[in-house]
């Protein structure tokens, strides 16, 4: 058996060819969780898409296209399997709801450690990797007192702020999400608590095992944080950083946004600042989390309990049926300059760029596809499209 398949009895929904399919979906070239998101719901199943690419890639202008092998992704398993992460799909039974239902979720996430703390309610703490010693004090408490109310607490493992978030609600429950692989240490000095987090707390990435975090995973990591979190707290950040960006994407999400105020001297404190100036909730102590969510804890009979990841059950979002026939090439590439030059690196929202064509969404969204699979066009969170 492969990694995420170790259930006596799979449910029907679930085998090891379909989720096989959905890890080589994902892994193919220009398919991002948006893209494929998009595929499954046009074609009804990450089976039905993988076959759908070639074709719609060619439609795309791009010959020779050719998905992600098999090969590569039962490597990806073995290598998984190797490290004893384990596989969680979208659809899954224990895939957490609140990231469920964020645009461009996580269609397959390997995890490391107490998949249970995943069913559990998240707060997110995030703030500053050169912290100052008032603010790792105050990530402490914060941690330690969302953890005592019942929340799991959830961060990025990086130096600063997320370790010491991390640490104080080892106890209690902690979730890492991690720009790189499950396997890998970053940064080198976070190695013992990766460690420790790996036997009692959960951690999680959208990336393969084995891989070295790179700067472009960073932002995708952040999105996983808020979009698991019912609330995101920001105990320092700079005016610039990636706190401040997973506030606004929490922000953008839905989710609920705290602050810790700061001296307006200390640069550390200008992005925390800012948020609440913009209408983020100021924070002073734990109980203003709690206050503001309308709780006073969460957790009255101890940490949800579950012996295993049992296999899915829930199908994947979709709309069954074949894939639709193509118009003529020409109508096509008229309609692409269309779209394109709709577009400009800034982001414009999707169903404003239908409403500006004039023109049927059925006949819009499949080339937006189209396109982005040629690399013409980006898709943002948020239902945004910029021109690349």
């Amino acid at each position: 058996m492969v990694a995420g398949l170790d259930t006596p009895h799979p449910t029907p929904h679930t085998t090891e060819q379909d989720r096989l399919c959905r890890l080589r979906l994902i892994r193919s070239r220009r398919v991002g969780p948006a893209t494929y998101h998009r595929l499954v719901a046009e074609h009804g199943s990450a089976q039905a898409a993988l076959e759908a690419l070639p074709e719609i890639a060619r439609a795309g202008g791009i010959e020779g296209y050719e998905p992600c092998p098999e090969a590569v992704a039962l490597a990806e398993m073995r290598a998984a399997r190797a490290v004893g992460a384990r596989m969680l799909c979208a659809g899954d039974r224990h895939y957490p709801d609140a990231l469920r239902q964020i645009a461009d979720a996580p269609p397959i996430l390997w995890l490391r450690g107490r998949p249970e703390l995943l069913l559990s309610p998240m707060v997110g703490v995030v703030g500053a990797r050169n912290a100052s010693s008032l603010g790792l004090r105050m990530a402490r408490r914060l941690a330690a007192a969302l953890g005592e109310a019942g929340f799991t607490v959830v961060s990025g493992l990086a130096r600063g702020i997320d370790a010491e978030a991390h640490v104080a609600s080892l106890a209690t429950g902690t979730v890492a999400v991690v720009a790189g692989g499950v396997d890998r240490v970053y940064p080198a000095e976070n190695g013992p608590l990766m460690a420790r987090m790996a036997e009692t707390g959960c951690l999680v990435s959208e990336q393969p095992p084995g891989l070295e975090p790179q700067a472009r995973h960073f932002p995708l990591r952040n999105r996983i944080i808020s979009g698991l979190s019912r609330a995101l707290v920001v105990v320092e950040a700079a005016a610039r950083s990636g706190s401040l960006l997973t506030a606004r994407e929490a922000a953008e999400q839905g989710r609920e946004v705290f602050a810790v105020p700061g001296h307006p001297f200390d640069a550390r404190a200008a992005g925390c600042n800012l948020l609440i100036r913009e209408g983020a909730t100021l924070v002073r102590a734990a109980s203003d989390v709690l206050e503001a969510l309308g709780m006073q804890g969460v957790r009255a009979e101890g940490p949800l309990a579950v012996p295993d990841l049992p296999g899915q059950d829930l199908p994947e979002p979709g709309l069954p049926g074949p894939v639709p026939p193509r118009r003529p090439l020409r109508d096509l590439a008229a309609l692409h300059r269309l779209i394109l030059d709709r577009l400009a690196p800034s982001p414009l929202a999707e169903d404003q760029l239908i409403r500006d064509l004039a023109l049927p969404s059925d006949d819009v969204t499949p080339e937006l596809l189209a396109l982005e699979m040629e690399g013409a066009l980006v898709r943002q969170p948020g239902g945004l499209l910029a021109r690349a």
